[in-house]
């Protein structure tokens, strides 16, 4: 793991977002307990900038502090996840409606790249690579919308939605089978400058997902 004791940038945002990759990455799971010594000495760092860090993360709902226990990484109810799905069904329509208005001919190009390296006809095995890409197409979209409050909220819904989530293999809610289809179309209409037909079916593949979510439960 990179040693970041010795560089000069504030080691509190970094040991941040170490921490969020870990988490992102499952090197850090539901459930799991911190160990701040550990990962202190992992990260080069004293235990102060990593304290800061957690704490930080805790105000964004990702770690929790529990009483003479220590810090752990936060596990979220299906009630919860479905909280957490309607919030990225308006924020992420409203990204799809903005990201159909400024995308630009580069964007274009390398939107229009994502999933293809899966058959929309045919079977899906790999679902680790296509959560991946999911979670990557996803954060893109929101970038090519270019706002920054949308960006920096929805940045850890993406986390705890990918990485937290365990109803089905590799955070993902719905076969692939299924959301492929529904990606590829919002992928067209945000390349062709259609913002209303983009943010209906980013809000109707999320509404899809809070229906399964609810059905499993």
């Amino acid at each position: 793991m990179k040693n970041i004791g010795k560089e000069h940038a504030n080691l509190d945002q970094q040991a941040y977002q170490i921490i969020k990759n870990m988490i992102r990455a499952r090197k850090l799971v539901p459930g799991e307990k911190i160990s701040q010594e550990r990962l202190a000495q992992e990260l080069g760092i004293s235990r102060t900038p990593l304290v800061s860090a957690l704490k930080y993360m805790e105000k964004e709902k990702l770690i929790e502090s529990k009483p003479r226990k220590g810090f752990f990484v936060r596990n979220f109810s299906r009630q919860e996840m479905i909280g957490i799905f309607e919030l990225r069904e308006v924020l992420e329509g409203l990204a799809a409606r903005h990201a159909a208005v400024r995308i630009t001919e580069t964007q274009i190009t390398k939107l229009r790249n994502f999933f293809s390296a899966f058959n929309p006809r045919g079977p899906i095995l790999d679902f680790k690579s296509y959560s991946n890409e999911d979670r990557r197409f996803h954060i893109f979209v929101t970038e090519i919308a270019a706002h920054e409050f949308l960006e920096g909220i929805l940045q850890s819904f993406n986390i705890i939605s990918f990485s937290y989530q365990v109803v089905t293999s590799e955070g993902l809610v719905r076969n692939p089978e299924i959301t492929i289809g529904e990606h590829l179309a919002i992928i067209d209409a945000v390349c062709r400058h259609d913002p209303d037909a983009a943010e209906t079916l980013m809000r109707q593949h999320f509404t899809r997902s809070i229906a399964a979510l609810r059905e499993d439960g």
